[in-house]
C-alpha cells in the first residue's frame, strides 16, 4: 500500500512539469523584454498590442507599487504561501481531476515567476501592453496570463466540469 501512495505522489507532481514551463517561458521573455525595449517606450504590433518594458513594484493593477518597499516582502510572502498551499492541494487530487491539477500548476509556475523577479529585481518586469484606442489596460506578462488561466480555468472546473464529472459517477 505504501509503494502504492509514492506512486501515486509522484503521478501527481509530474503535473509540476507545467510550472516549470510557465516559469522558464516567463524568465526568457522578460529577459528578451529587458535587452530589447526601452522602459516605457511602446513598440507597436498590431493595433490592440504593444511590447511596453514596464517595471511593477505592486501586484495586479499596481495594487500598493507606490508603498515605500515593505509590499515586495508582502507580495513574496504571499507567493510562497500560495504555492506550497497550492502544492499541498495538488496532493489531494485524484487522478480524474486533471483540469484543476493543471489550474493550481499554472497559478503556481505564474506565482513563482513574479516571486524570481521580486527577489531579484525588486519589481516584476511587465512587457505585454493591450489597448483599445486610447485606453490601456495594464501590462503583464507570461506568469501574469498563467495565473489567469489557471484561476479561470478553477472558475470552468468549479462551475461546470466538477457538476458534470458528480454526475457521471452516479
Amino acid at each position: 500500500m505504501q509503494l502504492f501512495g509514492h506512486e501515486l505522489q509522484k503521478a501527481r507532481l509530474k503535473w509540476l512539469w507545467l510550472a516549470v514551463l510557465v516559469i522558464a517561458l516567463d524568465f526568457v521573455t522578460k529577459q528578451v523584454a529587458e535587452h530589447f525595449l526601452t522602459y516605457a517606450q511602446p513598440v507597436y504590433v498590431l493595433p490592440v498590442f504593444d511590447l511596453t518594458l514596464l517595471y511593477n513594484k505592486g501586484a495586479a493593477f499596481s495594487f500598493l507599487a507606490n508603498e515605500s518597499g515593505w509590499q515586495r516582502w508582502f507580495f513574496t510572502a504571499i507567493a510562497i504561501g500560495v504555492s506550497l498551499a497550492l502544492t499541498a492541494w495538488l496532493m489531494t487530487l485524484k487522478a480524474s481531476e486533471k483540469w484543476i491539477a493543471a489550474a493550481l500548476v499554472l497559478i503556481i509556475g505564474g506565482a513563482l515567476g513574479n516571486l524570481y523577479d521580486r527577489l531579484v529585481y525588486g519589481h516584476v518586469i511587465d512587457f505585454i501592453h493591450l489597448h483599445w484606442g486610447a485606453r490601456y489596460f495594464p501590462a503583464f506578462n507570461i506568469a501574469d496570463s498563467a495565473i489567469t488561466l489557471g484561476a479561470g480555468l478553477l472558475l470552468l472546473d468549479s462551475l461546470f466540469l466538477s457538476k458534470s464529472e458528480a454526475g457521471s459517477e452516479k
